[in-house]
C-alpha cells in the first residue's frame, strides 16, 4: 500500500501515525523509486536486500520484543498476527539475499557497517523500552514502512527470476487506527514516539542505500 494514500485524520495518536507515515515514512523515499524502476541495476538491488537483512534479518526482532511490552487497553492481537507474517518476511529476505549474490563492492563499506550496527543498536533500544507503547509504535511503524520495503525486495525477486511471497502483515490502513484517544495521554505519547524514531530510523537506512549507490555509479 503507498503511503501517499493514507487519509491523515486530526488529532489523537492515530492521527499523529498517520501523520508521521505520510510524512516521515519510506515510501515516497527517492531511493524506493529508484530501486523499482524497470531498469534499475541489479547491484543496487542487491545491496539493498544485504542491508535490509543486515538490520531486519536477526532472528530476535521488534514485533517479539513488542509482543512482552503490550499495552493495555489496546488490541494487541495484531502483534500476535504480525509476529508470526515478519517471520515469514525474514525467511523470504534470507531466501532472497542468497538468490541476489554477494555484497557489491562499494566505497566506503567500513562506515556503512557502523551505521548498520547503530541502527541496529537503536532498534534494539526502542524494542525494549520500559516505557509503555515505546515498542509497540517503533513496531507499527516497522510494518508501515515495510510494505514499502517490500516493493524493493519484490522488484529483487523478480530480477532474481523468483516467486514473490504475497505478505501476510497488516495493512497501513489497519495499523494507522489502532491507537486511539481511548488511551492514556502518557501511552498515546510513547506509541507516537516509538512510530517516529522507528521512521527515522529508517529515512537514515534509505539514505544510506542511495548513498551507497551513488558511490557505486562514480566508480
Amino acid at each position: 500500500m503507498v503511503i501517499a494514500s493514507i487519509q491523515v485524520k486530526t488529532g489523537g495518536v492515530a492521527g499523529s501515525i498517520a501523520a508521521l507515515a505520510a510524512s516521515d515514512g519510506c515510501a515516497d523515499h527517492a531511493i524506493v523509486r529508484r530501486l523499482t524502476h524497470a531498469v534499475v541495476a541489479g547491484r543496487d538491488l542487491a545491496d539493498a536486500v544485504h542491508t535490509l537483512c543486515a538490520i531486519h534479518g536477526r532472528p530476535t526482532n521488534l514485533f517479539e520484543e513488542a509482543s512482552r511490552r503490550p499495552v493495555p487497553d489496546l488490541d494487541n492481537r495484531w502483534l500476535a498476527e504480525a509476529t508470526e507474517a515478519f517471520g515469514v518476511e525474514r525467511a523470504n529476505l534470507a531466501r532472497l539475499t542468497a538468490a541476489v549474490g554477494p555484497l557489491p563492492s562499494t566505497p566506503g563499506q567500513a562506515e556503512s557497517d557502523a551505521a548498520f550496527a547503530a541502527q541496529r543498536h537503536a532498534f534494539d533500544m526502542l524494542a525494549r523500552s520500559d516505557r509503555t507503547g515505546c515498542a509497540v509504535g517503533a513496531a507499527m511503524a516497522l510494518v508501515i514502512d515495510w510494505h514499502a520495503f517490500r516493493r524493493i525486495l519484490n522488484a529483487a525477486a523478480l530480477r532474481a527470476g523468483l516467486n514473490t511471497v504475497p505478505s501476510a502483515l497488516p495493512s497501513v490502513s489497519d495499523i494507522t487506527t489502532l491507537a486511539t484517544d481511548a488511551l492514556p495521554a502518557p501511552v498515546r505519547r510513547a506509541i507516537a514516539f516509538g512510530a517516529q524514531q522507528s521512521f527515522a530510523q529508517h529515512r537514515g537506512l534509505c539514505d544510506v542505500i542511495e548513498a551507497r549507490a551513488i558511490a557505486r555509479d562514480k566508480l
